[in-house]
């Protein structure tokens, strides 16, 4: 796929999953849960344990049965390597400009993380697909509306502070997809093997993203 055809992968989704993993194994048994319950956008963090390696397996594994990227980059090698383990989309918490840089010019969807209007607008001026509104909690989706409101033609994905309770709202405020982290996969039900129970986790906070749009 490319950009544009991933970028409109991530609005149809609507929801990608932000995993953090205990451990490489751990994380490969989340994601294959997730998928279970219906969740196909997959996010892995570099956070996790042998990230890019979990990245190449679920490459291997899944294909393009889901869309799966990487997140939490810190450092501009990392847009390099992530593409090589198989990610399609690109995501950091950060707008640094030498790693904005190096991941616009993967070729990959990309997603920077931003708060402030200027932010927002730097990092969609730099070339930046979709601004990762992060941590989301802090305004919340009444924040995320008053973006919109100068900034209507820039796509927005918040993520922290995401949950089936809220994602209504999101989409309200208008965001072309919301980020879930734990209380979409919580790591200590993968520690304690209950992967049934992220199946399930994921069938609702689907079903509830549908029925938000």
């Amino acid at each position: 796929m490319n950009k544009a055809d991933i970028l409109e992968k991530v609005k149809e989704l609507g929801l990608l999953a932000v995993i953090r993993g205990p451990s490489a194994e751990l994380t490969v048994k989340m994601v294959e849960a997730l998928v279970v319950g219906g969740v196909k956008g997959i996010e892995i963090t570099y956070s996790t344990p042998n990230a890019e390696e979990v990245v190449r397996t679920l490459a291997g594994k899944y294909g393009s049965r889901i869309l799966l990227g990487m997140g939490t980059l810190t450092k501009p090698e990392q847009a390099v390597s992530a593409k090589a383990a198989g990610a399609n989309f690109l995501v950091s918490p950060i707008c640094e400009e030498e790693l904005v840089k190096a991941m616009v010019a993967s070729g990959l969807l990309t997603m920077a993380g931003a708060l402030t209007p200027t932010e927002v607008f730097k990092a969609y001026s730099m070339g930046v697909d979709v601004i990762k509104i992060f941590p989301g909690s802090v305004g919340g989706p009444g924040y995320v509306k008053a973006l919109k409101g100068p900034f209507p033609y820039i796509p927005m994905m918040p993520t922290g502070g995401v949950n089936a309770a809220n994602a209504a709202d999101w989409f309200a405020a208008g965001v072309v997809a919301v980020g879930a982290g734990s209380e979409l996969c919580p790591p200590q039900l993968a520690k304690e093997g209950k992967f049934n129970e992220i199946s399930q986790k994921a069938a609702e906070f689907v079903k509830t993203i549908q029925a938000s749009r």
